[in-house]
């Protein structure tokens, strides 16, 4: 191997820079040229392929978002957009390839894997529901943002005596949600894995009203069947919750964020571990971080697959409101 590209994928999250630069300088360190591919697939399979050196990612491992770019790439869903883009690698002579990012990233990165060209795959979506690491590049200071916003609305909602039913993103996995209700002290979470009957919600709303709480959050992931303005229009129609109420969406302030040090440490790893797995003919395999070590698990395994969350956490949640 003498030389290997990388590109970021899907939806940006903090860290994906620091895995980035992983990457490039762990490969200089083994003697590669390594080149970026800007704006994911598409870049790809339009030849947007820029050389990397150390100093091209310096000043980097701080920044949120992903300075290769991400878009998506309708093309690349085809065998002869694929192909395409295994050409465009052949022409600059790129023995191997490293995607970072979720899902769909991973299921392209199978993909390609699948007609031939070597692949590895970097663990990162702020969702975590990606099988084959425990924790996922972004997961960290996606939920700190979540967490930093239900505090300042305790504030507010204290002041006016006011219920706040606060969205954050996920898409179908609830683990930012549930995680950030119990660090947050929230009254109450709604997630996609567990039905939530809406009179529950309200119940639980008028319950901390009447033990004489100054403030109410609940917190909804943003996959749940009810999410927060299905929730708000429910109570307006239906039921007397005690609180005057308003709905926080987060939506994409959770992907801006400055990475945190779990993230850009986590990053860090995984991308060294991607050029790992390149230098020793190891292809086709999601790295990710498992019971505390680096670990790959085949890209067979990922795709098509939503990792399951802890449900003994959404009870616990349930005892701490």
């Amino acid at each position: 191997m003498k030389r290997i590209a990388v590109l970021t994928s899907g939806g940006d999250a903090p860290g994906m820079n620091a895995a980035i630069r992983s990457v490039v300088r762990t490969g200089l360190r083994k003697g590669w040229d390594v080149l970026g591919i800007r704006e994911g697939y598409n870049g790809l399979i339009n030849d947007k392929f820029i050389p990397l050196g150390a100093r091209d990612v310096g000043g980097v491992i701080q920044k949120g978002g992903t300075f290769l770019g991400s878009a998506r790439c309708e093309e690349f869903r085809t065998e002869a957009g694929r192909q395409k883009g295994i050409r465009a690698l052949n022409e600059h002579d790129v023995d191997g390839l490293v995607v970072i990012g979720g899902n769909g990233s991973q299921t392209g990165n199978y993909l390609l894997s699948e007609l031939g060209f070597p692949t590895v795959g970097v663990a990162s979506t702020i969702d975590n529901d990606l099988v084959g690491s425990d924790v996922t590049i972004g997961v960290d200071t996606s939920l700190n943002i979540a967490l930093e916003a239900i505090d300042r609305l305790k504030v507010t909602g204290s002041s006016h005596q006011r219920g706040f039913l606060v969205e954050v993103m996920g898409r179908n996995c609830g683990y930012l949600a549930l995680m950030a209700a119990i660090a947050g002290g929230a009254e109450g979470v709604v997630i996609p894995e567990v039905e939530t009957d809406p009179r529950e919600i309200a119940e639980t709303l008028r319950s901390a009203y009447e033990r004489g709480k100054s403030h109410a959050i609940i917190v909804v992931a943003e996959g749940a069947k009810y999410n927060a303005t299905k929730l708000a229009d429910y109570f307006q129609d239906h039921d007397s919750i005690g609180f005057a109420l308003r709905v926080t969406i987060l939506g994409h302030v959770q992907r801006g964020g400055t990475p945190s040090a779990a993230d850009r440490i986590l990053a860090s790893r995984l991308g060294a571990g991607a050029t790992d797995c390149l230098e020793r003919g190891e292809y086709g395999v999601l790295v990710g971080w498992q019971n505390g070590k680096l670990a790959t698990t085949s890209l067979k395994e990922v795709v098509g697959k939503t990792k399951n969350i802890d449900l003994e956490l959404f009870e616990l949640a349930r005892i701490l409101d």
